[in-house]
């Protein structure tokens, strides 16, 4: 290798060092921050615990609310910084239920409220319009994770290969974002990215590094970030990649439009199916469905059953599947009637994330329901 940049400091990567804050003005446009301070990170999770970090730092000794679909790196994260977090039920969407928000935001101890626009598990958009709002009347930062759908708001045109406007239009209001490129941004792992509104946050950053910084008065990423090493590599990939598709409806776009269409497409096809049942509508590109059993026990191992069967088979016709746990309450809470004998199920979530694969659903789906047929 001749050339290992480290955008920790200009003195060790100048060129990808000033990539990176390209990258990061054209990301804090795309949510339309009038002004903003972020950088990359390594992950998703870095960047989410550099929020968190922010979020103590601002409103000390105040607690942390997250939906219970969230994403654990929260929970975990809260753990890390000494900080008590508080899980938020979700609805029948798998959204943060505000009645129940509310509550908490009454009590005067919350802090921050982490709103996510695209749950791990389900894609979930949180009513972010209305936290926002919730969140402001009782004195609390907005932090939005947006690490899986944040660039889905390219696309957030209520349109029919497109998705609902509201959630991501509240973003320009909300306190810090992550995003990460690594999934929708086409990035290899790991590229994260974290912004912050308000620049002044800057000031929980000041620290001295006696062999560093030497090289320029201008601005040093690791001055603003919780990370020292970091690679300037992934700023290149993620700079290069925004030249050729942009972040603009028709650039990058137009790719997840196509991962929009394939997913509405699974899910219509689910929803005429005899095999399969839609566990609930797609609100991005993930689509979750179950074998059609009359028992959670039976959900449960045909789920199993399926899973392998997908892999078990010749290379040109193996599917990669992925498994998701639910609970009772969830399954009826989206009207499906099943005996309730087991606490939990497994069903299956398959993510549409190449606009290559919008042409195969249909074959997928058929392999798929005669697997299930077996």
């Amino acid at each position: 290798m001749l050339i290992n940049p480290n955008n920790h400091a200009l003195d060790g990567g100048p060129a990808t060092a000033q990539r990176e804050k390209e990258v990061v003005a054209r990301m804090a446009a795309m949510f339309s921050f009038e002004q903003h301070l972020g950088h990359l990170t390594s992950s998703g999770t870095i960047a989410n615990l550099e929020a968190l970090w922010i979020a103590r730092e601002s409103h000390p000794g105040k607690r942390i609310a997250y939906s219970a679909d969230a994403h654990y790196t929260h929970s975990r994260m809260c753990q890390v910084i000494g900080v008590e977090g508080v899980a938020i039920a979700t609805d029948a969407f798998g959204r943060m239920d505000l009645v129940a928000l509310e509550q908490e935001l009454a009590s005067g101890t919350i802090g921050t409220v982490v709103a996510t626009l695209g749950t791990t598990g389900l894609g979930a958009l949180d009513p972010l319009p209305r936290i926002v709002g919730l969140a402001r009347t009782h004195g609390a930062r907005v932090h939005v994770d947006t690490a899986y759908g944040g660039f889905f708001s390219l696309v957030a045109d209520d349109s029919a290969d497109g998705v609902a406007s509201a959630p991501f239009a509240a973003i320009s209001g909300v306190d810090s974002i992550v995003v990460d490129p690594h999934k929708h941004g086409l990035q290899p792992y790991g590229c994260g990215t974290v912004l912050f509104s308000d620049p002044s946050v800057g000031r929980f950053y000041v620290h001295d590094s006696p062999y560093t910084y030497f090289s320029s008065d201008e601005l040093h990423l690791g001055e603003i970030s919780l990370e020292c090493s970091r690679a300037g590599a992934a700023a290149a990939a993620l700079w290069l990649t925004l030249e050729v598709l942009p972040l603009s409806d028709a650039g990058l776009g137009q790719v997840l439009r196509a991962n929009r269409r394939g997913a509405l497409e699974w899910h219509r096809l689910l929803e005429s199916s005899d095999a399969m049942t839609a566990y609930q509508a797609p609100e991005l590109d993930i689509v979750t469905y179950f074998p059609t059993r009359g028992r959670m026990s039976e959900i449960d191992a045909a789920s199993n059953a399926l899973f392998h069967a997908a892999a078990d088979c010749d290379p040109t016709e193996q599917i990669h599947l992925a498994t998701y746990t639910v609970k009772g309450p969830d399954l009826a809470k989206r009207g499906h009637e099943v005996e309730h004998d087991a606490a939990t199920a497994r069903i299956m979530r398959s993510t549409v994330m190449k606009p290559e694969s919008e042409a195969f659903i249909p074959a997928i789906h058929a392999r798929l329901a005669t697997l299930c047929a077996r």
